[in-house]
């Protein structure tokens, strides 16, 4: 493929300075030349996928003679060659000695050599252009490096093998039925006797095909979630043991614990990883009819804390009552009475039980499961269902085929543009790896 992108052979740290080792990955159509430059290994005469132990060696600068290396370390260099490298390019990987030195020196002999320095994605960019991964994988892979917790790993890696792509495929081929059947309508809208679609077939075709999206739109409020915390709120009123709870949950002293009540005048926040999952627990202010003007505004965040959250939990003890506070149909509520025999978060009694009802509170996903966690994503799919309703409202009021069929197209376009099949400018993909680390 021709394009700016792939025109010249790139290096980069594929590794963070500071550790032991590091890797620098070099691709393009040059790669193997330019590194055998920096060492006694002719890399184009090897085998690909083959990893040799060599020496780095900077060659005299005047007389370029190979008798008179200078040394620089030793490595491990693994060869790999178009088509079957990450970028579909000929690529090297140099593994050598962390030292900063050791790597801008690579780095410099390199780029002397006809290398330039890698743009933030750059491989992950010409994987993407050459084919070998389609938009949405490759935004997995940063997914993949930011992944802090067993889920988000697990929806990152789905994402990577073609979850989403799996989905939008199948979705892809039901529209593109839809959009034949609407065709061969326009194409024999002469021949009355003829009738290659029927309206009710297309409507419940296009009904399946809305739902699918539907589903996949909808599971963006639960991975959003699992990528970014779990928003667990702990409401009640003043001293029921919310501060006190917090602390227990994350093991140490994080909220203030007070018998004077409104201690508690602002939502305290921390997280938590439990059973792979990250909760985001926030400590609100005791809720109660108050004159305290500063207390009423931490009331008033508490509440709107309670809003945001995903999980609440609802807490009191013995003859205090439950908050009155707004609840919606799609957050989960668990109630807790604390000081009682069977629940007392100062002395840690039924902690074990509340974590695990947690854990069991989030929406479990098979790792086949497509879960949508890219906001870009998201917004593409509830495109695609406005796009869907304009359908089903032309098809329930025979609206012509040429109009139905503009509106498929511009489903289609809209979907396409999750796995990058019609991005083709440049602004559009500087956009989306500019926020990727250099070495990928």
């Amino acid at each position: 493929m021709n394009t700016p992108f792939n025109t010249d052979t790139i290096c980069a740290p594929a590794t963070a300075v500071g550790g032991a080792l590091a890797i620098i990955r070099v691709s393009g159509s040059k790669a193997l030349p330019i590194v055998s430059t920096l060492c006694p290994l002719c890399c184009d005469t090897v085998a690909a996928n083959t990893t040799h132990f060599t020496h780095l060696v900077e060659y005299d600068a005047v007389s370029q003679h190979p008798q008179h290396p200078l040394p620089i370390d030793e490595a491990l260099i693994t060869i790999f060659r178009a088509p079957h490298s990450y970028t579909g390019e000929d690529s090297v990987e140099i593994s050598c000695h962390g030292s900063r030195y050791i790597i801008n020196k690579v780095l410099e002999l390199l780029v002397q050599a006809g290398c330039r320095m890698a743009n933030p994605g750059e491989f992950t960019q010409r994987a993407y252009l050459n084919g070998k991964l389609d938009l949405s994988q490759a935004e997995a892979v940063a997914d993949l490096i930011a992944s802090t917790n067993e889920a988000t790993h697990r929806l990152a890696m789905t994402q990577l093998r073609g979850g989403i792509s799996t989905e939008l495929s199948n979705l892809r081929e039901q529209l593109l039925k839809l959009t034949s059947l609407l065709e061969l309508e326009l194409d024999f809208s002469d021949h009355e006797d003829l009738e290659f679609a029927d309206r009710t077939q297309l409507l419940e075709l296009t009904q399946h095909i809305d739902a699918h999206i539907t589903r996949l739109a909808d599971s963006f409020h639960v991975g959003n979630a699992l990528k970014n915390g779990i928003p667990v709120a702990i409401v009640g009123a003043p001293n029921v043991g919310k501060s006190t709870l917090l602390n227990a949950l994350l093991g140490e002293e994080r909220a203030i614990v007070s018998d004077i009540q409104g201690t508690t005048r602002d939502a305290i926040e921390d997280t938590i990883n439990l059973g792979g999952i990250t909760f985001r627990f926030i400590d609100t202010a005791g809720i109660r009819h108050t004159s305290d003007t500063i207390e009423n505004l931490g009331i008033e965040r508490s509440i709107a804390a309670v809003q945001r959250a995903q999980i609440i939990l609802m807490m009191t003890e013995p003859g205090v009552p439950y908050p009155d506070i707004p609840i919606r149909d799609d957050q989960t509520v668990i109630r807790i009475i604390n000081k009682t025999e069977d629940f007392q978060a100062k002395y840690g009694v039924g902690l074990d039980r509340l974590r695990q009802r947690l854990i069991d509170s989030v929406p479990k996903a098979a790792d086949t499961d497509a879960i949508i966690t890219n906001a870009r994503h998201y917004e593409a799919l509830t495109l695609a269902h406005t796009h869907l309703l304009r359908i089903l409202s032309g098809l329930q009021n025979n609206l012509s085929g040429d109009l139905l069929a503009e509106d498929l197209r511009l489903t289609l376009d809209t979907l396409a543009e999750i796995t990058g099949n019609q991005i083709t400018t440049n602004e559009v993909l500087d956009t989306i790896f500019s926020h990727f680390c250099v070495g990928k």
